[in-house]
């Protein structure tokens, strides 16, 4: 008897469904064809286990199953349930007439009970597109997956479930979430708030406007500063994600297995890898690829602490990602797109020993050392980093003060205003929701200057040695300093305040 059972194979962000054909005929054999890969081809010693614990037996007959398209490579162990329902159906053990109108994923134990799946968000959408009607997956993945309104998703605990439930001998609740009312729930940052922050109020107002304009930022300062708790900090006032957002970033953490028996997300990402990542982990790939830490920050932050301890090679593969806002993995066979549209807030110590010029300090570096280790980090690097400030130690004073500085919640509601005019400003353009994302020909359009502005931005270039790609980048920063104003037009006091931003830029800087 053949048998059709559907279940769902992950690339990149998207799903593609797969035929599972079950053939039993006459004869002793167990072939599995269609690219499967080692964990599929175990799944055999898993489901006849799972099967004989749960009153059923794996028939001794020849047992052929597809996996079509053939051609595409598939992998993991999430296809158990959906081979150990379609063998259990060819044998005739069990009388499924609507087995085709599901998709079927699951991993299984030897008990029969399920194990959580990745990817199962991507297989909700892709499912409901096709027009099936439900999809049985198990408990642990089923918020993510009810997402998806218009598809019935059953979570199930184990296999026994599943059959019951084909056969009619049992019921199952879809489960359904109110993805709006999910999506809405309110934002919680009582742990990293901008009223714990002592003093600091120049560079409260970088971050304030890196959020605003969704611009990258690198903080330059000596140790205890306050680099690592001020980047910590910066969710916090970023907008919140509109549902569209909610959903990309949804996706890319259920392919990374990373959501946890959570729904939609509704909080920015905030990642924070170590500097000794490798390269692949940083942007994603392997064997079978995966998204990186690049991806997992997607609308959200990624914070790279002490950035020249990072391998020099590490840092430069995101070059490509920061400019195209998507990284592209490629092998012989296939090609895979991570979308990576993150804020890179980055920190470093200005020398080895970490003090620059401080009087206090009882050592100093000298400036070819300095030089040395400014060196690692490429300019064309720098060039992606719209803002750099250099962060002072907190004077005693400020730091015993018992007043309360001004709130997380109040900086987010004029970066959220801020944001909504650039979302006006660029609703006609698909790929642009915010300043940072202009390209030249944007930046010539909304950051005209008049004559007083020019002349003090070539004075300015001119005196501080300003390097020509630095140029855009301040423009970028004016547009969004007046946009935090509510200004039509960037004026002459925007440019002088978006000049003070690019401390990297100009020579000399070592002294």
């Amino acid at each position: 008897m053949l048998v059709k059972v559907f279940g769902s194979a992950v690339f990149g962000v998207e799903a593609t469904t797969i035929t599972v054909e079950v053939n039993i005929d006459k004869g002793i054999g167990y072939h599995l064809v269609g690219l499967p890969d080692n964990a599929i081809k175990e799944s055999s010693y898993r489901i006849a286990a799972a099967l004989k614990n749960n009153g059923y037996a794996m028939p001794g007959k020849k047992i052929t199953i597809n996996m079509a398209p053939a051609d595409l490579r598939k992998e993991g162990s999430a296809y158990d349930l959906t081979l150990a329902i379609g063998i259990l159906v060819a044998s005739g053990q069990i009388n499924a007439i609507e087995i085709d109108k599901y998709i079927i994923m699951g991993e299984l134990s030897l008990d029969g009970s399920l194990q959580p799946i990745r990817g199962a968000l991507p297989i909700a959408i892709k499912a409901k597109e096709e027009g099936f009607k439900g999809f049985f997956l198990p408990k642990q993945n089923v918020k993510e997956a009810a997402i998806v309104a218009g598809l019935e998703v059953y979570g199930v605990e184990n296999v026994q479930e599943v059959i019951d439930f084909m056969e009619g001998k049992g019921t199952l609740e879809p489960t359904v979430i109110d993805t709006r009312a999910e999506f809405y729930k309110d934002l919680d940052f009582a742990e990293f708030d901008f009223s714990d922050v002592k003093g600091q109020e120049s560079i409260k107002r970088c971050m304030e406007i890196a959020a605003a304009g969704g611009h990258n930022i690198i903080l330059i300062g000596p140790p205890g500063a306050g680099k690592t708790m001020l980047a910590k900090r910066l969710p916090s006032i970023l907008p919140p994600m509109t549902l569209r957002e909610a959903l990309e970033t949804t996706k890319i953490h259920s392919v990374a297995g990373k959501l946890k028996e959570v729904g939609l997300m509704n909080q920015r990402p905030f990642r924070s890898p170590h500097h000794t990542i490798s390269n692949v982990a940083l942007v994603g790939g392997g064997s079978y690829p995966q998204p990186g830490e690049i991806s997992m920050a997607h609308n959200g932050v990624l914070f790279l602490d002490e950035l020249p301890e990072f391998k020099r090679d590490v840092l430069e593969v995101m070059r490509q990602p920061l400019e195209d806002r998507e990284v592209t993995i490629s092998r012989s066979k296939f090609t895979v797109t991570y979308p990576s549209s993150f804020m890179l807030v980055a920190s470093m110590n200005p020398s080895p020993i970490g003090f620059f010029n401080d009087p206090d300090s009882p050592q100093t570096s000298s400036p070819h050392e300095m030089q040395r280790y400014l060196s690692k980090i490429s300019g064309p690097l720098l060039d992606r980093i719209d803002i750099h400030i250099e962060v002072t130690p907190v004077p005693f004073e400020k730091l015993s003060e018992d007043r309360k500085a001004e709130s997380s919640i109040d900086i987010r509601k004029r970066v959220t205003s801020a944001r909504e005019i650039q979302s006006e400003r660029f609703e006609q353009m698909e790929n642009i929701h915010y300043n940072a994302q202009m390209n030249t020909k944007h930046i010539r359009e909304y950051c005209a200057l008049d004559d007083g502005s020019k002349e003090l931005l070539k004075t300015a270039m001119e005196r501080l040695n300003l390097s020509a790609r630095a140029y855009d980048r301040i423009l970028k920063v004016a547009r969004t300093i007046a946009d935090l104003d509510a200004a039509p037009k960037v004026i002459s006091s925007h440019i002088a305040e978006a000049i003070q931003y690019r401390s990297l830029d100009r020579d000399g800087w070592l002294g």
